[in-house]
């Protein structure tokens, strides 16, 4: 069925980039505004979307990232995830819309409508203050991060030490409706027992000794704002009881005084414990932990986005406000190699010390530390299990971990792999097939 005059008319009423796509991802349509950021004119008819957006020669569920016409033809329903788009001004972070278009007498699906909205979530390029990447990991936790931003609910940040959870909190806030105003950290770890309450609550002057004069609390400070209270599971229990009551009244006491006072913030909390351990042991509450995680958002660590490495890279170096240096690539590769147990702050950490190393401008893979250099450190032991999966099953789990490093360049894979573009390509179908 081809797609009528009404459709067209539906796209160009949308400002932002708008399409058309038959079932099997052909462009039919498309608006002004999506030819004038894509180059679209220039393209032979018949592009695929995911040849034009992507650049990749596969669809996005094949180039191990989640395709939105897929979900939406399997489900029936609108659809929404962040990508990367390829655009003439560069790579661009991108809120994708898939509404399935369906015949009124059958209710079977006929089209999709893609709307792509800009984001300001990320960025691929290096950044002095956003979050930083690409990779299929790091994309799926952004697009999280955007569609909790602008509600007001709690928000528990997971992951493992040095994933970067601050920066992800604070980008929470700027996208969030309270962003004007203040975003208030607080370490946790640093919060002794004795002093928790008064901390957080703030105090009267003559409330104990040394109670000098009135001092607001951290929730005073974020009046308005966003509260961020990083690694949240060293509360003490005894504590936790004074941050469940605050969460359930909205309302809290300076200490020392009788006076309630109204408490108008929004709840970010992180942690690299395993609070369901914690629970189950008796050092943390289970309630408290229900009030905190309503929506919770896992880190993914930095060996998981090995390709941002580059970019990552090269925003430290800015941040450092060093711009005469580069790294070779025989020391990408090694990094490449490398676990980063410490994640992005050890990343940091590397990058400064090299650089100092590095007379010439050049760091090299010997201006890296030794744990990074040693194979017994970098290459990472095969994860076995106790019970075998079958051999199609593991090189089905090979290839979506291949795919998701080499981001759908087909070519290139298969040279890896030592087999033909077309023995690559049969696998890949079989593998969409499954799934």
């Amino acid at each position: 069925m081809q797609p009528s005059t009404e459709i067209q008319a539906i796209l160009d009423s949308f400002q932002e980039p708008s399409i058309l796509l038959s079932l099997d991802y052909e462009i039919l349509l498309a608006n002004s505004a999506y030819r004038a950021v894509y180059g679209f004119e220039k393209l032979q008819r018949s592009a695929r979307c995911y040849e034009v957006s992507h650049r990749y020669s596969v669809p996005c569920d094949m180039a191990g990232e989640s395709c939105p016409l897929k979900q939406s033809l399997e489900t029936g329903e609108k659809a929404r995830v962040l990508h990367v788009h390829h655009t003439p001004r560069g790579q661009e972070y991108v809120n994708v819309e898939m509404l399935p278009i369906k015949d009124p007498q059958s209710g079977e699906v006929m089209f999709f409508i893609e709307r792509m909205f800009p984001s300001d979530v990320a960025t691929t390029m290096s950044s002095g203050a956003k979050l930083v990447g690409q990779a299929p990991a790091f994309q799926q936790m952004l697009g999280l991060v955007e569609r909790v931003a602008r509600s007001d609910t709690n928000v528990l940040l997971l992951g493992e030490s040095g994933t970067g959870k601050e920066l992800v909190a604070e980008t929470i806030h700027r996208l969030s409706e309270r962003q004007g105003e203040a975003f208030v950290p607080v370490e946790c770890t640093g919060l002794p027992e004795a002093l928790f309450e008064s901390e957080l609550f703030g105090y009267v002057k003559g409330a104990f000794t040394g109670a000098q004069s009135d001092r607001p609390g951290l929730v005073e400070s974020a009046q308005g704002g966003t509260l961020f209270l990083d690694e949240v599971g060293d509360i003490p229990l005894p504590d936790q009881v004074k941050l469940l009551r605050l969460l359930e009244t909205r309302r809290f006491r300076r200490v020392g005084s009788n006076e309630w006072k109204e408490a108008d913030f929004r709840l970010i909390c992180a942690t690299n414990k395993n609070l369901a351990k914690m629970i189950a042991d008796g050092t943390f509450r289970e309630d408290l932990y229900y009030r905190l995680s309503v929506f919770e958002i896992e880190l993914p660590p930095l060996r998981e986005r090995r390709e941002d490495l580059p970019v990552l890279i090269e925003t430290i170096l800015g941040r450092l406000s060093i711009s005469d240096v580069e790294f070779a690539d025989e020391a990408l590769a090694c990094l490449g190699r490398y676990a980063f147990p410490g994640n992005i702050r050890e990343l940091r950490n590397i990058v400064e010390r090299a650089v100092l190393l590095a007379d010439d401008g050049i760091v090299r893979e010997r201006h890296l530390p030794e744990r990074c250099r040693s194979r017994m450190q970098t290459e990472q032991p095969v994860e076995m299990s106790a019970d075998l999966v079958p051999l199609k099953e593991a090189e089905k789990r090979y290839l979506r971990h291949a795919l998701s490093i080499y981001q759908g360049d087909r070519k290139q894979l298969a040279a890896e792999l030592g087999i033909s573009e077309r023995a690559l390509y049969r696998k890949l179908a079989v593998i969409r097939d499954v799934d």
